[in-house]
C-alpha cells in the first residue's frame, strides 16, 4: 500500500471515530448549544446579589488577563478594528477580520464555486466542541471533495474559565501551525484532537493542560514534530486578545433568535458570509449537521462525492430551515 493510501485510510479511520462519537453525543450537543459561551459585558448584567457573585468570579480572571488600555465596552467597532490592524504580530494566513481559509488546495487557496462556512471558535467553549465533534467530520468529507472552503476564527475568551490560559494557548499553537503546515487535515485533525470529548477540559473544572500533551495533539493529526515543537509560543496573543474586543462587536455576527439574541456566542457560524441562524435550525432539525446541510443545499448522501456542490454556490445565502424539509 502506498502511503497515499496509509494517508487517505489513516484520515477515514479517523473520520469514523469521529463520527461514532458524534452519534452518541448528538443529544448533548443539543443541551450544550443552550449553554453556550456568552462573550462580552452582559456577563456583568445580573439580576440578583448570587448571581452577581458568581458572574464577578467568572469575570475577573479573564479581565484581570488581558493588556487592554481600556474596557473594550467604551470602544466602537470601528475603533477596535482599527486596533486589530496596528497589532505587531500578525498571523501571516489570517485575513484582516481574523478569518483563516482551509481548502482541499490548502491554506487561502479557495476552491471556485463552493461555499465558505466560518465558523467562530474557542477551545476552551463546550459547545464549540460539541459542534466540531458532530459537524467537523462531514465538514472535512466536503473540504477533500472541493464542495466547501472552511474559514477558522480562533477567539481565546475561554481564558477566564481556564486556570492555565488554556484558549490563549492552543489559539496560538493553532495559527502558528497554519503558517508552517499547509495541509488542511492536518489543521482540522489537530483541531479535532484538542476538542476530543477525553481531551478538552470542561469550562471552570481546574484541570491544566501541558504544553507536550497539546504538542502530541498536533502530532497525532500529521503536524511535523518540528512544526509542533515551535508552536508552544505566545508571538500572537496580543492580536487574539484584539480579536476578542472586535469580533464580539461585529453586529452580523449576533445571535438574531432566542434566549442570546443580540449577543454574540460561540460557536458562530457563517456561510457566504451570512450568519445562520442554529438556534432557529434547531428547532426544525434533528441534528445541527442536517441543518447545516439543508443550509448549504446538498443532501447527505452527496456529501463527499465530487462533482456535487451545494446548490447555494460561493454566493448564495443560507437555505432557511422549513418544517416541510
Amino acid at each position: 500500500m502506498s502511503n497515499k493510501d496509509n494517508h487517505r485510510q489513516s484520515r477515514a479511520e479517523r473520520r469514523a471515530a469521529n463520527e461514532a462519537a458524534a452519534k452518541a453525543a448528538a443529544e448533548r450537543a443539543a443541551k450544550e448549544r443552550r449553554q453556550q459561551t456568552i462573550i462580552g459585558a452582559c456577563v456583568l448584567g445580573v439580576i440578583v446579589v448570587l448571581i452577581a457573585v458568581i458572574a464577578l468570579s467568572i469575570w475577573q480572571p479573564w479581565k484581570n488577563s488581558k493588556s487592554s488600555e481600556s474596557s473594550s465596552s467604551n470602544v466602537t467597532v470601528q475603533q477596535a478594528y482599527d486596533q486589530l490592524q496596528k497589532v505587531k504580530n500578525k498571523p501571516t494566513t489570517a485575513n484582516s477580520k481574523g478569518g483563516i481559509l482551509l481548502s482541499k488546495n490548502g491554506v487561502n487557496k479557495k476552491v471556485s464555486g463552493a461555499p465558505t462556512v466560518a465558523v467562530y471558535m474557542d477551545f476552551m467553549c463546550s459547545g464549540c466542541g460539541s459542534f466540531n465533534r458532530l459537524v467537523d467530520p462531514t465538514l472535512e468529507k466536503m473540504l477533500d471533495a472541493g464542495q466547501l472552503n472552511l474559514e477558522l476564527h480562533p477567539m481565546s475568551f475561554g481564558d477566564r474559565w481556564s486556570s492555565d490560559n488554556y484558549s490563549t494557548r492552543a489559539a496560538n499553537m493553532l495559527l502558528y501551525i497554519t503558517e508552517h503546515d499547509d495541509n488542511p487535515n492536518h489543521i482540522l485533525g489537530f483541531i479535532s484532537n484538542m476538542y476530543a470529548d477525553d481531551f478538552q477540559p470542561a469550562e471552570n473544572s481546574g484541570v491544566t493542560t501541558s504544553d507536550d500533551q497539546m504538542k502530541k495533539q498536533a502530532t497525532k493529526a500529521g503536524v511535523p514534530k518540528k512544526v509542533a515543537d515551535a508552536a508552544v509560543t505566545d508571538k500572537y496573543t496580543a492580536w487574539l486578545d484584539a480579536i476578542d474586543t472586535y469580533t464580539p462587536k461585529r453586529s452580523e455576527l449576533w445571535n438574531k433568535s432566542g434566549d442570546l439574541k443580540g449577543q454574540m456566542t460561540t460557536p458562530t457560524i457563517t456561510i457566504n458570509g451570512k450568519f445562520w441562524d442554529m438556534n432557529q435550525s434547531q428547532s426544525v432539525y434533528s441534528d445541527t449537521k442536517s441543518g447545516l446541510l439543508a443550509a448549504l443545499g446538498i443532501e447527505e448522501n452527496k456529501v463527499g462525492v465530487e462533482g456535487t456542490m451545494p446548490s447555494i454556490g460561493e454566493n448564495g445565502k443560507p437555505i432557511a430551515p422549513s418544517a416541510d424539509k
